[in-house]
């Protein structure tokens, strides 16, 4: 299964925000979308999803469920953790009984205590609550996981822990990912691809092959041997406005 992106261009009124993409990505890939604030990161994602339509060309998904994980939990305030975890299997018709019993099961794999799985989203940290929304994705057992900067408002250690675990649970379901970042560190630990894009209109830089950081050190010190590539300083010193994080 792929999901693929051929020649495509889009624009919003008079600013053309994409340009001639050509990307596909396969069952069990792990593709970060890495590229200045604004560049059109979020709009690749949107088309991916079906949100949007390309200006030109075609984006073609053979995945039959699609998640999304986004940087605001967007829980419901009057369910608790484990309704709210287990809300997308109710759409999607699974009984009460088996929903519960699998988002309990993500829940506690993602790293919340029993306890927690009552609470109310105002009771829940930060934290807590992107992990409610990170586990009402997977409880679906998507085939494609879209994911735009869902660790960008967290602390560096927990974001370090999710990044890991959002890892290991794509791996389990054997899904696709395709996850927007303009933080190097956070590409370099969790991708297998790394997607480079230019500031608008966005174009791909370059496609590169790679092996997750198994630490900060390593993250930080692949960050920096990618930041030296010629094609990474051309992709941030294009024209246009934005930035790439360290």
């Amino acid at each position: 299964m792929n999901l693929t992106f051929s020649r495509v261009s889009l624009g919003f009124g008079d600013e053309p925000v994409l340009a001639d993409i050509d990307l596909e990505v396969a069952a069990g890939e792990f593709v970060v979308l890495l590229g200045p604030s604004g560049c059109g990161k979020t709009t690749m994602l949107r088309l991916a999803g079906g949100a949007l339509a390309p200006g030109r060309g075609i984006v073609r998904s053979a995945f039959a469920r699609a998640a999304v994980v986004t940087q605001t939990p967007r829980l419901l305030k009057w369910m608790d953790a484990l309704d709210n975890a287990a809300f997308g299997m109710k759409a999607a018709g699974v009984p009460r009984g088996e929903r519960r019993d699998r988002a309990r099961a993500i829940l506690l794999r993602l790293g919340l205590a029993d306890a927690d799985l009552a609470k109310k989203p105002a009771r829940l940290s930060g934290g807590m609550a992107q992990r409610v929304a990170l586990a009402r994705a997977l409880a679906i057992e998507p085939d494609l996981i879209l994911m735009d900067e869902p660790f960008a408002a967290l602390e560096a250690g927990l974001r370090r822990r999710l990044q890991d675990l959002v890892r290991a649970e794509t791996e389990r379901l054997r899904a696709a990912a395709l996850f927007v970042t303009h933080d190097v560190t956070e590409a370099v630990s969790v991708a297998s691809r790394i997607v480079l894009l230019s500031r608008r209109p966005a174009r791909i830089v370059a496609d590169i092959a790679n092996a997750p950081a198994r630490d900060a050190a390593e993250a930080f010190e692949a960050a920096a041997a990618l930041l030296r590539r010629p094609d990474a300083a051309a992709a941030i010193n294009a024209g246009g406005g934005g930035e790439i994080d360290l």
